[in-house]
This record gives C-alpha cells, structure tokens and sequence, in this order.
C-alpha cells in the first residue's frame, strides 16, 4: 500500500513512504486523552476519532500508542454501554471490537507519556506499550485534554508543561527516535504546547490560540447528555476522511480547510523547524 503514496501529504502524505525514500520506512502514533469523568466524553471521542483515522490510512496497532485516562464506554452513566460516538447524528461507534488501548485510566500520567516517547520505558515494559520508532519513522503525536497557557491537564491531578514535551522532543532526535513528528493538539490556548519546540523535523497544528478558550463544542447529543466532539479534531475528521492513497492534498490544503467561525476558535500551525515545503 505504502509504495502507491506517491504525493500523498498529510497523515496520508507525511506518513506516505515514497518510491526509493530510503530515509522514511515507518510510521508511527502516540494519541493521547488525557481527561477523565463523563462530562469529558468528547475528549475520549477525540482521541478515538483519530485512532481509526490513522488505521483506517494504513497505521496498524502494533505501530499506535493509545492512551485513555477514562473508560468513558463501561461509564454507568453511559446510556448506550459499550459504545463512544463522535457524531449525534451518524451514530458512528468508535470504540469497536478492534479497538486496542494501551494505557487506560490511571496508566495515563505525565511521566508515562514521556517515557513513552523518549523510550525511557522499564525493562518489563511489553512491546505493545512501546514506542519503538528509529531515525527512519515519521510519528503522529495527537494530544486531546484540558489545558491552559503552556500547560496540558491529566486527570485534573497533574499538567505537562509546553517545555517538558519540547523536551521530550529533542530527546527523541538525540536519540534518533524520529525522522519528522507531526503534532496536533486539541484543547484550550492549544498554539501554547509547541511555541517552545526547537527540535528539527516537526510539524504542528493547534486548535486555539493562547489567551483564547474552547467554549463551545460540536454535535451535543440529548440521549447520552454531554458532547461528543470538538470542534477542531471534527473538521480534522472530516479532511481525513477524503483523504485516499491517491490523493492529492496536501497539509496546506488541511491548514486551509479550517473555518474559524466553524471552528470557533483560531487554529494555530507551526512549519519553521519543518524542513519540507508543506505545499507540495
């Protein structure tokens, strides 16, 4: 599948592998939700949302870490158990059969999301919550929660700070880790989590600027009582959705396809320490 992307950009084109790139050979996913109790329902829908996007593009689950601070599925106050929907009107389950969640509830803390991605796991530590990415893998970080300027909340009980993930970041590339990173983040005064980078090779994209919050989130549902989704990973959701191996777009096309009055907020992208053209 991979050798027919010729051209593809976004997570089908940065993750595509071209014909003789023997530079990229992998690809890789670190989702994140970081929020827990029901009236965060959208945030695990979030972080789903994504997770069978990037399957669905060709990511497998051994190659995708995720992470779930609730098991908003097996609530006692979801009405439908067993189910997650990103969508009041199309009912789309996704938490499936096939989903695979690495780490769930309190697993999902700060410092394990670091080891994470800089690999410094302990040693009894089983391949499936492993990042085992190399110099040659372009990894997706999609982080979903709720924070504040320069920080990203985890289970209301501690915060990831913007320079602890850049951080993060430069040990990945000391470590060769990886070849290019494309970080979204999905949350309050979102710009916030990378205006401190300064690793080579990434890429990001936020939903709000600093100073300015999420209010208002997409597609409330009256049987289940709560969002299932905001607003920036929706309209993420529904560019990834007509993306196909074949296609064209690129990851200005994605930056472009954002409507702040849809959106309401002002998505935030960063390309200066990227070293490709994101046009092309």
């Amino acid at each position: 599948m991979w050798s027919q992307c010729v051209g593809l950009f976004f997570i089908g084109t940065f993750l595509a592998l071209s014909k003789g790139d023997s530079v990229h050979t992998n690809n890789w996913a670190v989702i994140v939700c970081s929020s827990r109790y029901w009236f965060n329902y959208r945030h695990v829908s979030n972080a789903l949302s994504i997770y069978r996007s990037v399957k669905r593009l060709g990511i497998p689950d051994s190659q995708i870490i995720l992470m779930l601070a609730d098991d908003i599925a097996c609530n006692a106050r979801n009405p439908l158990p067993g189910t997650i929907f990103n969508s009041a009107g199309e009912r789309l389950n996704v938490y499936g059969d096939d989903v695979e969640v690495d780490y769930r509830g309190y697993e999902v803390t700060v410092e394990n999301v670091i080891r994470v991605l800089t690999g410094r796991v302990p040693s009894d530590t089983p391949r499936s919550k492993r990042l085992l990415s190399d110099e040659r893998s372009n990894v997706l970080v999609y982080l979903t929660g709720h924070g504040g300027n320069g920080f990203l909340k985890f289970q209301d009980s501690e915060e990831i700070a913007n320079v602890e993930l850049a951080d993060a970041f430069e040990q990945m590339w000391q470590k060769r880790r990886y070849h290019e990173i494309f970080f979204i983040t999905d949350t309050c005064q979102a710009v916030s989590m990378y205006e401190k980078f300064y690793s080579p090779n990434i890429l990001a994209a936020a939903s709000s600027q600093v100073g300015q919050d999420l209010l208002v989130s997409h597609n409330a549902d009256l049987e289940i009582g709560v969002y299932m989704i905001d607003r920036f990973t929706y309209y993420t959701l529904r560019f990834l959705e007509r993306v196909t191996p074949t296609s064209q777009a690129t990851v200005a096309h994605l930056f472009h396809s954002y409507d702040p009055s849809l959106v309401m907020s002002q998505p935030g992208f960063r390309t200066d320490l990227f070293r490709r053209d994101v046009g092309k």
